[in-house]
């Protein structure tokens, strides 16, 4: 199986960790999404598309990314984030990417979530929340996510 992992993480980092272990497991190079033709994306077997959460969102230049994608792929796909809070039933930003890419042709097969260090306002003055996050649990979790992909 092929498979290539697409991640935007900028603050942190915490995107990328998560992203790198699932990598291993799946023998993935990990890119950013300016490192990447969307073309050759047909050339792998499995695709993962992360970022951290901005404003209940994806980050913007992987949703642009996604939005570039040809259409008719024909590959499977994992979708993944890190975040402060769980994402909220009224706002379903993992439903908004994975209907994203289910309309460029992807079969989303599966979605992964944890918390991570989050020094978004009103959280900054304070020195952030989940300052240990993700810790060794979070990334043992995402690497047997990525096993039974």
């Amino acid at each position: 199986m092929t498979a290539l992992i697409v991640c935007t993480s900028v603050s942190h980092g915490n995107t990328r960790r998560v992203a790198d272990v699932m990598g291993e497991v799946l023998g993935a190079r990990v890119v950013a999404p300016d490192e990447v033709d969307p073309a050759e994306l047909s050339s792998y077997d499995i695709v993962g598309f992360g970022s951290g959460i901005f404003n209940m969102s994806f980050h913007p230049d992987l949703l642009k990314f996604v939005d570039r994608l040809p259409d008719g792929a024909s590959a499977r796909a994992f979708v993944f984030c890190t975040s402060g809070f769980p994402e909220p039933a009224f706002r379903r930003y993992t439903h908004n990417l994975s209907g994203r890419l289910a309309s460029k042709g992807y079969d989303v097969i599966d979605v992964f979530s944890c918390r991570s260090f989050d020094t978004w306002w009103p959280f900054k003055p304070f020195g952030g929340i989940h300052k240990d996050r993700p810790n060794d649990a979070d990334l043992d979790a995402a690497r047997a996510f990525a096993r039974r992909l």
